[in-house]
Order: structure tokens, then sequence, then C-alpha cells
């Protein structure tokens, strides 16, 4: 008995996930209500960074997912979306991009951050991660989430900030394993 090629659910991933995350020519072709950019009141700033393999290679392919508080530490303000998707396939470096605005930190026991979930081929659930900021030291150093984290593998959600024509840029990439490996959270 010869049986059809089903795709079995781990493999639905892969063939499927670029749809809907590709720039369309047409303005009326794309219009997806999830973009890349959270406006709001506050600093306006940028994220980018790729999504390492375990040979140091860019992922192509990945779906990142971010969620975050307002400039005033608020995730219900129903001004302010504070979600957005980006897509590792943004420029020739491979790199995902967000424009956004800084966050502030929702508790005082917390320093700002953003809230980050990867979706990509090779996993059968996403990972959850998130993106500190390198110029809140202060913050960060009493955040009781940062502050559980063995002090070695901090750094690996800690964005680097970057000035760019007058424009703040934080670098944040995420590596899937190996040395430098990312610090994933548990939903």
């Amino acid at each position: 008995m010869n049986t059809p090629n089903l795709l079995t659910p781990s493999q639905t991933v892969g063939p499927f996930f670029t749809l809907g995350l590709q720039q369309s020519a047409s303005l009326e072709q794309n219009r997806s209500p999830v973009t890349n950019v959270i406006s709001g009141n506050g600093h306006k700033i940028s994220i980018s960074g790729k999504i390492m393999d375990g040979n140091l290679e860019p992922i192509p392919d990945a779906l990142i997912e971010i969620r975050q508080p307002d400039n005033l530490g608020k995730f219900n303000n129903p001004n302010f979306l504070g979600f957005a998707r980006s897509h590792t396939g943004y420029n020739e470096e491979k790199e995902f991009l967000f424009d956004t605005v800084k966050p502030n930190a929702s508790s005082v026991y917390g320093a700002p951050h953003i809230c980050v979930v990867i979706y990509m081929r090779g996993l059968l659930t996403q990972l959850y991660t998130r993106i500190y900021f390198s110029d809140e030291l202060e913050a960060n150093s009493r955040d009781q989430v940062l502050s559980m984290i063995p002090e070695r593998r901090r750094g690996t959600l800690i964005a680097q900030q970057k000035e760019n024509i007058g424009k703040t840029i934080y670098q944040f990439d995420m590596y899937m394993q190996g040395d430098q490996e990312t610090v994933f959270f548990h939903p």
C-alpha cells in the first residue's frame, strides 16, 4: 500500500513559514495588522539582530514576536498595542528589525525589558526570552528575573546600545545553541 506524502505536525512549520512574512509590492496585498513597528509616546528606538544556529550561521526564516509595556511600564494602555512581529529575512544580513519605543519597567522590582517569542523550523514549539537594555545597569541589577540567571549567562539577554545619526539602535543577536546560547524561559 502506498501512502501519500502527508505533512506531519513537526514538518508543517518549514514549508509554510514564510507565508505572510514577505513584503508585498502592492499595498492592497499587504494589509497585515501586525507589523514590525510599535508606535507610542516615549523615546523611539530600533532593535535589530540575528538568530544564529549551532554553526554560528544566521537563520534566514525565523519569526520573532515581541510584547512590551509602554513608556510608563503599563501593559493595559488602550492606546498602545505593544505587540509587533518581524522575521529574519528582513535584509541581506538575515536580520530582524523592530522600530518601537523604549519600555519602562512594569514594576519597582524589574528592569525595562521586552518579551520575545521565536518560531522557526526545527522547533516543535516556540521559544521565549527577554530583551534587556545595556544602558539600564541599575535597573538590570535589581530585576528579579535577571538576577535568577547565573551571572555568566545574563549577557545573553542584554541588547547593546549603538548610536546611529541621532537614532538609538540596540543590537540583540540570539544564539540557539553553543557557548553563547541565549537564555530561554519556560512559559
